[in-house]
């Protein structure tokens, strides 16, 4: 049986958290960086064209449009970035603890528990 049917779209989608939590986390260091551009991933589409079987975290960045510029062109609002970084961890964690279960339940088939 083939890991995508084991874990359904699960593995997917912590693969693309994964690579959002690195842009939003690169966005927070970059906070005071002049001319930095925030960056963030669209989950939706990533999670799209990952299931198709390709890496589609590359075509689903995006450059955010900051709702306040800076006047040193830096793009980054650190409360937004650190609000996001905290809710893609939380669906992390999430999506890990579903994984971690049905991991659970075919290693209890396989003994025969």
């Amino acid at each position: 049986m083939a890991a995508e049917t084991l874990f359904g779209v699960h593995g997917a989608a912590l693969e693309v958290r994964q690579a959002r939590m690195g842009v939003l986390a690169s966005n927070i260091a970059n906070a005071s960086t002049p001319g930095f551009k925030a960056r963030d991933i669209d989950f939706g589409q990533a999670l799209a064209t990952a299931e198709t079987g390709v890496d589609g975290t590359e075509a689903a960045t995006k450059y955010r449009v900051p709702t306040q510029t800076s006047m040193d062109g830096n793009t980054v609002e650190l409360s937004a970035e650190q609000t996001a970084f905290a809710e893609n961890a939380v669906q992390y964690q999430t999506t890990l603890s579903f994984l971690n279960g049905r991991i659970g339940q075919i290693t209890r088939a396989l003994k025969g528990e």
